[in-house]
């Protein structure tokens, strides 16, 4: 069996436009409508937007590691976010080198999105992720192709001992001619839809597999970078990685599938298609709960509350789960069960708490919602 590297034509890939054409319609449809509701809601200047792109950034960055097993924390990759924008990161933690690393490729991509796509680029940002030389416990080449002592190079998924091998990539001594084609076509001008210029990079990319690690992570900026290009904006509002962590298997399959006997790359395009469309959907939850969180810190930061309160509040709009109670607001704040009463009280007074219903022992309480 010949991998699709290995054919004849490689690599004029072939689709069909006809299964696109609804598929890019349907997407230009979803752009226009979220960007609609966003200019009604206020997100098209200001914190609201600063706040949106934040959000966005931080689950792109977070998520495209999480599909290569790697669990970043998101209070930190938040904070180097923000500090890279200039925005206020009073109390926020130390970032971890490497998080930084992520943060400044990935920004790199989204907010150069117009300049050219070199060699050099590609270098930095891969030493940008492996700032200690080393993958895990072993040595990598860094900031250059992958040298012929990495090869073969398979592209697997699974936990050790229970990898599985989805396709061998082009062997080092092709991967200078390989990379040299595939700039030249990214950084030409060309009458292909953008949004289907990101689904072809995104899979060229990950086909030629040219450095020793990091891989999946650069293709995924690439393709955000054409995102960019194609929404004519270096402001995120969907996160495709997000999407595609939610669709893991199936990401993985459809690259794995792609990968065999024909230059026919339509599955693919069109499952990558299908799920942008989607992370354009679901964008819609995620600026909803900006919109939240802001009016509700507006409301909030008109009143006197004290330090607890303060950080009580941030931590119940971090995704806390559960209901607060006194016990657990008096473990959170540091405080004894009293103060912790008496803060809760106070918030209920104010109308930024709501008591749940249900009395005595079992009290709870949730923050109200900002129209409350």
């Amino acid at each position: 069996m010949k991998y699709i590297h290995q054919l004849e034509d490689w690599p004029l890939f072939q689709w069909d436009s006809e299964r696109l054409t609804p598929l890019l319609a349907e997407i230009r449809y979803r752009q226009g409508r979220l960007l609609g509701r966003m200019e009604l809601q206020g997100f098209r200047l200001g914190h609201l937007q600063e706040e949106a792109n934040l959000v966005t950034l931080t689950a792109e960055i977070v998520k495209s590691s999480a599909i290569e097993g790697e669990t970043l924390e998101s209070e930190q990759v938040r904070s180097s976010i923000a500090r890279h924008l200039g925005m206020d990161v009073g109390g926020t933690p130390q970032v971890a080198r490497h998080i930084d690393g992520i943060v400044e490729m990935m920004l790199d991509a989204t907010k150069n999105h117009l300049n050219p796509l070199t060699e050099d680029r590609l270098f930095g940002w891969h030493a940008a992720l492996f700032p200690t030389g080393r993958s895990g416990m072993r040595d990598i080449t860094v900031g250059a192709w992958r040298p012929p002592e990495a090869d073969p190079m398979q592209v697997v998924s699974g936990s050790m001992g229970r990898e599985k091998v989805h396709f061998e990539a082009p062997g080092a001594e092709r991967l200078q001619d390989e990379m040299t084609a595939f700039l030249d076509w990214f950084n030409a001008p060309s009458e292909t839809d953008p949004v289907v210029k990101a689904a072809i990079a995104h899979f060229w990319f990950v086909t030629i597999h040219p450095f020793a690690d990091g891989n999946g992570r650069i293709a995924r900026a690439i393709a955000e970078m054409a995102l960019a290009r194609a929404d004519e904006s270096s402001e995120r509002y969907y996160s495709m990685s997000a999407q595609i962590e939610a669709e893991r298997n199936e990401y993985y399959d459809r690259l794995k599938n792609g990968q065999q006997m024909t230059l026919d790359i339509t599955r693919w395009m069109v499952w990558f298609l299908e799920c942008l469309g989607r992370a354009i959907h679901g964008a819609q939850d995620t600026l909803a709960a900006v919109l939240r969180k802001t009016r509700l810190w507006e409301k909030a930061n008109a009143l006197s509350l004290n330090a607890r309160q303060h950080a009580i509040i941030a931590r119940l709009l971090d995704d806390f789960k559960g209901n607060l109670n006194t016990s657990k607001y008096a473990k959170l704040a540091k405080c004894s069960p009293d103060t912790a009463l008496r803060d809760m009280r106070g918030l209920l007074d104010m109308g930024i708490f709501i008591q749940n219903p249900g009395g005595g022992r079992s009290t709870s309480y949730r923050l109200a919602e900002p129209d409350e």
